[in-house]
């Protein structure tokens, strides 16, 4: 509920700096893109790294229901809000600052899109879960653990360097 509250603070803020300061609104953005790539990232290093450990909890055991309520709040409440903010706020950059040009934002924002395929996966892994339906191991999930940690330092460098 904070959180909700929270992020809607933001959007309001961003929305009224918008057209309160329309030439300022540009680096309130890039703000506003950053700190939701922020969140977005400490999601989607904490969700599957609790996936390794739920996988080790028994079905119905205390841990794994636990565990299925933190997925369910970390994913609804922290990771999907930030993926959608980073979108926006990204799209929005992406038009303004540059017209879509550049090799590398086309990179980054397909190094983004597999990102956003990820969280597609983590999300219907928190369903498999939350049913006691899923069935890999935690070996798979220490393994995933590991992917948007690579995917950040690719886009990071990608933004920084701007090779292309």
């Amino acid at each position: 509920m904070m959180r909700g509250l929270i992020l809607a603070g933001l959007g309001v803020a961003a929305v009224s700096v918008f057209f309160l300061l329309p030439d300022g609104f540009y680096l309130w953005a890039k703000v506003l893109h950053i700190v939701s790539v922020i969140a977005w990232m400490a999601a989607m290093l904490y969700l599957p790294r609790l996936f390794v450990y739920h996988a080790e909890a028994g079905p119905g055991s205390p841990q794994s229901e636990t565990f299925k309520i933190m997925e369910r709040r970390l994913l609804r409440a922290i990771m999907t809000p930030a993926m959608l903010s980073t979108w926006y706020f990204g799209l929005w950059m992406a038009w303004t600052g540059f017209g879509f040009m550049g090799g590398w934002l086309h990179a980054k924002i397909a190094a983004v899109v597999v990102l956003t395929g990820m969280h597609g996966y983590f999300a219907g892994a928190v369903r498999r879960f939350a049913e006691d339906r899923e069935v890999r191991t935690s070996r798979h999930w220490r393994v995933l653990n590991e992917m948007p940690a690579v995917l950040m330092i690719v886009i990071v460098i990608l933004v920084v360097i701007k090779p292309w």
